[in-house]
């Protein structure tokens, strides 16, 4: 039977707890000989990165055990925290942020003198006994670290020995297979990687320094994504230089596209490790990519430019990697979570290695992505995935709609997933249909789309997310008196600046979001402190655009409630952020809450505090557009709202 019920009072199978639990993400993967070694970040133990193995046997083990735990903070965000030769594992413990070495039957031992230095990305050199790795240096006591690669003795037996400096940033050092040179990516400020930077090739010599170091491809306006070394030593890599990320062969010193197309092969190297596509023989290539926001996986021959389809059932494709006749990606769709997958190139055959949420959930309680296309300003077009409600058990009152939740992805230079996500489904099963926006600035529909963010941000962004809200209720999809915005970092800042700015939303959440831009260009780490030269302007110079776009100075045009939620540990958005925002809330009288949980940094990584921030959401909002949730949640302290007659959620005490 089903139920009538307003939309936000419905009964949902999918709790809080079944997000969480037994829900793990999957980080950097890696192939040594016939086992895949991966990394598994885990909420139940803390937000614990184990690594984990499985053998040709099928036997699936850690071999991290607890409290190692394998994450590095180079660029804040990290990625690629370890590297594996013939089982001996290579990692950064995030503890104390030094390298170790793991022997198979044996405990930890530490490599680098690593105290203030950090190191991500590593590969091994079997030949000379190192890893060479990208190396961030914090004991110099500048204004900001010194990033450089380095070579690393596999015994820990001398001091890190300096390979490449003078760049600002360094990533993807790759060395060809025999040995005797070195391919990297470095980049200066104000560039992220996504704007501009340059692939160098470099001569090893008997000793392993490097000699005769050329720039092979890229520029301040040409963004180069994962070079890697062809079995006979041909360098391939992506470049936007056509005005999307293709790929690309390098033939006798000239950069040859392979399968060039208005589609996207790369992604915003916002971590270490990335990679969409292997190399699995001389004149093969399996690659993953992306147009309209969905993900394709395919062969590409080095000597024709087409692609051959492979039909898999899933929607988002990273982290290729090749070896012994197969490949390894992580794969998701709308009706499956993320999965660690392998292809075996003879037969075509597709298996799941490893599924990374233990909950089920039954389809008909499962809200497919719609890509929409809604036109913003300036006549030009946007676009997003809209989920409407979906729940088998009930249907709303007639001619009510529901209320909308827009999501602002972060990053802001990244996009929005069409992978399964429990978390949106928490809502679209509750009845709260949910638009998460692929705003200007987003990645997967080219340069030209990724740049109309340039000297814009809290501009265009905000503008797209109001204008999708505004199209869904001219399509009569959604309530237009029940519209909240959420979002987290760059996203909160989006949310910020949409609920201060703009007379759309009434209600929102704000993530470890950034209230005061100002804040963000003098005080975040070294990796994003020029960021918003391309986003906003130069600081100080332009200092008035950092004042005019940053919420916190506009508080007396915020007209409706806001919940914060912020971990107090967090380098990248500093909690001052949020509590400035939120006593300049409670000084107007505007009804807020704030959240903040020890321990936690940028994004929240223990199982108890996301299940709280995601409760804690959907409790504000059902206070303030006056549905009753149909569970007990916990209670939720909103200042400044006057009490209702009847608080108690049906079914409680």
């Amino acid at each position: 039977m089903v139920t009538r019920a307003p939309y936000g009072s419905w009964t949902s199978p999918i709790g809080s707890e079944q997000v969480v639990a037994g829900a793990v993400a999957l980080g950097h993967t890696a192939l040594d000989g016939d086992a895949v070694y991966w990394v598994e970040t885990r909420p139940a133990e803390d937000g614990r990165c184990a690594i984990v193995r499985r053998g040709k046997d099928g036997v699936t083990r850690d071999v991290l055990p607890a409290p190692w735990n394998a994450r590095t903070r180079v660029h804040e965000y990290g990625g690629a925290p370890f590297a594996v030769a013939d089982g001996v594992v290579f990692f950064s413990n995030f503890a104390d942020q030094r390298l170790y070495r793991l022997d198979p039957g044996h405990a930890p031992r530490p490599l680098a003198d690593a105290a203030e230095r950090r190191y991500a990305d590593a590969v091994v050199d079997a030949r000379r006994k190192r890893l060479v790795a990208v190396c961030e240096d914090h004991t110099g006591g500048g204004n900001e670290p010194v990033n450089r690669l380095v070579g690393v003795g596999l015994e820990g037996e001398a001091e890190p020995e300096a390979l490449a400096s003078g760049y600002d940033f360094y990533a993807a050092p790759r060395l060809r297979g025999d040995g005797k040179a070195l391919a990297w990516l470095c980049w200066n400020h104000p560039n992220m990687p996504w704007d501009g930077s340059e692939l160098f090739v470099g001569e090893l010599d008997a000793r392993g320094r490097i000699s005769r170091a050329r720039r092979v491809a890229g520029g301040a306006n040409e963004s180069i994504f994962q070079p890697e070394w062809s079995p006979a030593g041909v360098l391939h890599f992506v470049s936007d230089r056509s005005g999307y990320w293709n790929l690309y062969r390098l033939d006798a010193a000239q950069a040859r596209p392979l399968c060039p197309m208005e589609a996207e092969f790369g992604l915003p190297q916002w971590a270490f490790g990335m990679s969409t596509y292997a190399l699995v023989s001389e004149r093969e290539i399996v690659c993953a990519y992306t147009r309209d926001g969905l993900w394709q996986l395919a062969r590409a021959a080095a000597d024709r430019d087409e692609l051959d389809p492979i039909e898999t059932p899933w929607t988002e494709i990273t982290g290729l990697r090749a070896s012994n006749g197969r490949v390894i990606f992580a794969g998701a769709s709308a009706r499956e979570p993320s999965s660690l997958v392998e292809l075996e190139l003879a037969s075509g055959r597709l298996r799941v290695l490893r599924r990374f949420s233990a909950f089920e959930v039954d389809a008909d309680y499962l809200s497919l992505p719609e890509p929409i296309a809604f036109e913003t300003t300036g006549g030009r077009t946007a676009h997003a995935l809209f989920y409407p409600p979906r729940n088998r058990d009930f249907e709303a009152p007639p001619g009510e709609a529901p209320p909308l939740l827009t999501k602002c992805h972060g990053g802001p230079t990244a996009a929005a997933s069409s992978a399964l996500s429990l978390r949106t489904q928490y809502w679209t099963s509750r009845g709260i249909a949910v638009l998460d926006v692929n705003y200007g600035g987003s990645t997967g529909y080219g340069r030209a789309y990724r740049e109309r963010l340039a000297g814009q941000w809290g501009v265009v962004d905000v503008d797209d997310c109001a204008n999708g809200a505004r199209a869904l209720v001219a399509r009569g999809r959604v309530d237009g008196e029940r519209l909240a915005i959420t979002g987290g970092s760059a996203g909160g800042y989006t949310t910020l600046c949409a609920l201060t700015f703009r007379k759309v939303f009434e209600a929102g959440a704000s993530h470890y979001g950034i209230s005061d831009l100002e804040a963000l260009a003098r005080d975040t780490h070294k990796f994003e402190s020029r960021y918003t030269d391309r986003l906003v302007a130069p600081y100080p110079e332009r200092r008035d655009l950092y004042v005019e776009r940053s919420p916190i100075h506009h508080v007396d045009r915020l007209t409706c409630p806001v919940i914060f939620f912020q971990g107090l540990e967090d380098r990248v958005v500093p909690p001052d952020q949020a509590q400035r925002m939120v006593e300049a809330l409670r000084a107007k009288g505007l009804p807020v809450a704030y959240l903040a949980f020890e321990g936690e940094q940028h994004g929240f990584r223990r199982a108890e505090n996301i299940r709280r921030a995601l409760d804690a959401e959907f409790a504000f909002y059902a206070r303030i557009f006056g549905f009753e949730p149909a569970d007990p949640l916990p209670e939720l302290e909103i200042e400044n709202l006057p009490p209702r007659r009847s608080n108690a959620p049906r079914g409680s005490a």
